[in-house]
C-alpha cells in the first residue's frame, strides 16, 4: 500500500502541474493608456522604446507610437485568473485528500478524514485569492514622478513587451 504513494503523487502532480506544451507566439500585455488629453489609447504593447511606446490597436492592427511624456498612466490589462486557481486548488484538495487517505493507517483514519476534509474545503479558496491576486492590474503612473522613477518602471514594462530587447 505504502509503494501506491509516490506512483500516485506523481500523477498527480503531473495532472496539476502540467503547463500548456505547446509553443506560442509570444504576445505582448494588453494596456490601456491614459494621455494628457484625457483619452484613452488601447492595444498589445510591442515594445518599450526610450521615449515611447508602440503598441498594435486590436481593430485596425495598425501601429501606434505614444510618447511617454504624453502620458498620465499606464495600466496593463490582465485577465482574471480566479476561476483557474479555483479548479487548480480542486485538484490539489481531492490530489491532497487522496495521498492523505491512502497513507494513513487504521489507527489515523479519523485524523485522515477531518485532514483531507480541510484540505478539500481550503484548497479552492486558497487557490480562488492566489488566482484573483494574479490577475490583477498593474497601473504606473507618469505624472508627476521622476525621470529615474518613470525609466525603472518602462524597464519592468518592457519585460511584457512582444519585443522585450527593441533597441
Amino acid at each position: 500500500m505504502k509503494s501506491k504513494v509516490p506512483v500516485l503523487g506523481l500523477v498527480f502532480s503531473l495532472l496539476v502541474c502540467s503547463g500548456n506544451l505547446v509553443a506560442k507566439e509570444r504576445r505582448g500585455a494588453e494596456v490601456k493608456i491614459l494621455k494628457n488629453d484625457w483619452t484613452v489609447q488601447k492595444g498589445e504593447l510591442i515594445a518599450v522604446k526610450p521615449a515611447s511606446l508602440l503598441l498594435m490597436e486590436p481593430q485596425s492592427c495598425a501601429d501606434v507610437s505614444v510618447d511617454i511624456e504624453d502620458i498620465i498612466k499606464i495600466t496593463v490589462v490582465r485577465k482574471s485568473k480566479a476561476l483557474a486557481g479555483f479548479l487548480i486548488g480542486i485538484q490539489a484538495g481531492l490530489g491532497g485528500a487522496l495521498v492523505i487517505g491512502l497513507a494513513s493507517s487504521e489507527d489515523d483514519r479519523l485524523f485522515a478524514i477531518y485532514g483531507a476534509g480541510l484540505m478539500v474545503l481550503a484548497s479552492p479558496i486558497i487557490g480562488l485569492i492566489a488566482g484573483a491576486l494574479m490577475g490583477s492590474e498593474q497601473t504606473i503612473r507618469i505624472v508627476g514622478r521622476s525621470p529615474e522613477q518613470i525609466k525603472a518602471d518602462l524597464e519592468k514594462l518592457r519585460r511584457q513587451a512582444r519585443i522585450p530587447n527593441f533597441q
